[in-house]
Order: structure tokens, then sequence, then C-alpha cells
């Protein structure tokens, strides 16, 4: 393909991503970030050799973000990705209206390989089958004698698979998720700078956590679900009890509808608890957030949400409204969705890698930019990696809860990129 056909080729958005250009700004860019910490420095020369390789097998990634008339849309750019040493704040803006670019960027630093993905693009799964195939490569590269043949893409989909928009595969005209009404509680205090955010990265054994969750009969999620849910009760203002505490949970809607698309393909649950009015004890919390678990992580429930994302592009109203119009509503719209969850948990679950790959690697991260409080995992081998982000100051949400992993005996190293204040569980 030359470069022009290949700048004639365009994509609409996916239904989850057509709200990211309106809502992204300086404090919340709608980027995320994956990291994988080798157990050596990073050659930066051969990671720009598996980044040339590995982006022939996303051609999606090969993306800039541009305004039509009533959308915006993905056009397939000749751009080449250039993989770069770490400067920038994490999480740093990708998309800019005036001078698109590619949404997606490699870097690195000392150990560790960093993917950062605008939130249009793709989601977590999606970004982390990007990173596993490019870390696959460079791993093949630096250390051809510790793999038996040279790697074969992970993810076995066609382009056109990878490209689907899977949200219209499986939307229907049926009823569509009710919007909670009660009002929730609002973490509140002193906000960081635009454009900067705090992270606070845990590691902990994994089996530790797994045998921790099993002993109080409920999953991992759960679990730690019910710790962040209990930490935000313990430094909640007394006179603001009268509301819930509710957790924003996205769901790989892949593991409910067959997908195999590199773009996006999720929904959001919210599970809460009012400690104002039922008991506090972690006990009840679990009990309670394991019931609703298994009432919204249903094929039914969900496909509700999923139609729900695709509502708007199906109004036949909305569709004829010009897209300066269409930002605003959606702006509005993207605020009363952040009315209905105080923070947010999200699990990536546990990251696979080719044999050959295992011996070089120490870990995996993730963290997304975010005007409130966030909390992400994902485990690799024997480490399980919690990583906080937030757009305030305090620290003691996350204090707390690491304090009570290690009240359960479960160690925990912790790491952040605030060196001037000392975070002990």
């Amino acid at each position: 393909m030359t470069a022009r056909q290949r700048d004639a080729a365009w994509e609409p958005l996916d239904n989850a991503a057509k709200i990211f250009p309106s809502i992204s700004s300086k404090r919340d860019t709608k980027v995320f970030r994956f990291a994988c910490e080798l157990r050596e420095g990073v050659d930066p020369v051969l990671l720009q050799q598996a980044l040339d390789e590995t982006i022939e097998d996303f051609p999606i990634f090969r993306s800039t973000l541009r305004e039509g008339f009533f959308w915006h849309y993905l056009k397939e750019s000749s751009q080449r990705p250039l993989v770069q040493l770490e400067s920038e704040l994490p999480c740093s803006n990708l998309y800019d209206a005036n001078n698109p670019g590619l949404l997606f960027e490699v870097s690195y630093y000392g150990r560790r390989i960093n993917l950062e993905v605008y939130h249009a693009l793709t989601d977590g799964t999606g970004a982390l089958q990007f990173l596993r195939a490019l870390v696959c490569r460079y791993l093949y590269l630096r250390h051809p004698e510790g793999f038996a043949a040279p790697p074969t893409p992970l993810h076995g989909a066609s382009f056109s698979e990878m490209a689907e928009d899977s949200f219209q595969k499986y939307y229907t005209t049926s009823s569509k998720n009710k919007v909670r009404s009660e009002p929730v509680y609002k973490l509140r205090g002193v906000r960081l700078p635009e454009g900067r955010m705090q992270i606070i990265e845990g590691v902990l054994p994994v089996k530790a956590v797994l045998a921790a969750a099993r002993e109080r009969g409920v999953t991992m999620t759960i679990l730690l679900t019910a710790l962040f849910l209990c930490a935000v009760d313990k430094n909640a203002v007394l006179r603001r009890k009268r509301h819930p505490v509710v957790a924003a949970v996205p769901v790989n809607l892949r593991n409910y509808f067959p997908s195999e698309t590199a773009r996006n393909f999720f929904c959001t649950i919210n599970v809460g608890y009012h400690f104002g009015r039922d008991p506090g004890d972690l006990e009840s919390v679990m009990a309670s957030v394991r019931r609703q678990f298994e009432e919204l992580l249903t094929r039914e429930n969900l496909a509700k949400r999923m139609n729900g994302y695709s509502a708007l592009e199906h109004n036949a109203l909305v569709r004829v409204v010009p897209l300066g119009l269409k930002n605003i509503i959606l702006r509005i719209a993207g605020a009363i969705a952040e009315r209905d969850h105080t923070i947010s948990i999200s699990n990536i679950g546990k990251v696979s890698m080719p044999a050959g790959c295992e011996q070089y690697i120490r870990l995996f991260d993730v963290f997304v930019s975010t005007n409130i409080l966030q909390l992400c995992l994902c485990s690799f081998g024997e480490d399980l990696t919690l990583s906080f982000s937030s757009a305030f100051r305090n620290t003691d949400v996350q204090k707390d809860f690491f304090r009570s992993l290690t009240g359960m005996g479960i160690p925990v190293e912790i790491t952040t990129n605030r060196p001037e204040e000392e975070v002990r569980p």
C-alpha cells in the first residue's frame, strides 16, 4: 500500500470511543499506560526494530483522529511511530485536534518499556495485545538464543477481525440499562496541578492475595473492591456518609460476546455500598459486592449496558446534529456519567507471555489518567501489581488500602512518583 493509498483509508470510531474526544482535558487526558519491567536495561535500537515489526500486525494502531462534519473518525496514516526516552509526565496528552498524530506512544526508561494509548483508539485488552506482541519481538531480537523459534503473532486474528466494531455487531434495539439516580459520595480535597497525577504502585505476591480471598470465600477482585470501598469510607467526611460509596468497574465484553477486536469493547458496571446505612465491616461489604457482581455480570445485563453505549449513535435526531453541537451534548453526558461513581477499579487480569519470554520479565503494570482516584491491577508470574492514579494530593485512602493488606499478612513493596512523600502501608 502506498502512502497516498494509506492516507485515504478511514474508520468510524466505535461506540465507546465516540465520547473520548469530547471529554478529554488537561486534567484527564483519557490516556492509559501499560508498562513491562524487564530484568535488564532496554536497548532502544532493538525496541525500535521490534516496534516497526509489531505495527504491521496492528494496522488500526497506525491511525490519527480527525474531525468530520458529524463524528470524529480514524484515518490511517503513513507516520512511523518512534521509540522515545521517557521524558513527559505519565499519561500526557496524545490527541491534538490541530496537529493530528498517532494515538499511541512507546517509550523506555531504565528497564521499563511503556505503551501509552489514547482511549479513543482501543481499550486495555487491545493495548495489552499490542504490548505483549511488542515485548515478545523485542526479547527475541535481544535474546534469540532463548527461543526455540521466532515468535508468531500472539492474537491469531485477521486484520478485519481486529478492526471490527463489536458494539455495532452486537447492538440490538432491546431495553437499555437504567441509570443510577441516587447521589453518590464524592471525593474532595486539594488537587494536583492540571496535567499531573499521583501514582502509587504496590507489588504483592499474587498467591498470598488469592489465599486471603479464598479464605474469605470471595474472588480476588471482590476482596480488593471491598477493601477499596472500606478505605474510602474510613476517610469519608461524616456529614456526607448519607450517600453510598460507588466503584466503577470496567468489564471486558470479549469474555461474554465472541470478539477478536483490537478496538474498544468494554462497558462499565457500578458496585457500591452504603456505609451510613449498613454495617461497615469487611465481611458485610464483601457479601454485598459479591451479590452485585453476580447480578450485574450476566450476558443479559451487559447487553443492556452495551446497547446504552450504542444508543446515541442510533438516535435519529443526534445523528444529524453537527459535530460541534455533539461535542457539547457528549460533554454533558460525560459529566452526568461521572456523577454516578466515587472511585474506579479495573482488573486487567493475568498477563501471559509465550515460552522463552518469562525469564527476562519482572512484572507488568497499568494505570490510567483520572480526575478522581483509580486503582488498576494485573498479575504476571508470582507478582500482583496494584497501581493507584489520583488527581488528589492526599494519600490516606491508598495508605489505608495497603495497610488492610499488610494486616492480612501480605507483604507489599511500594513505589511512588512523588519521592518527596513516603507512602508506607
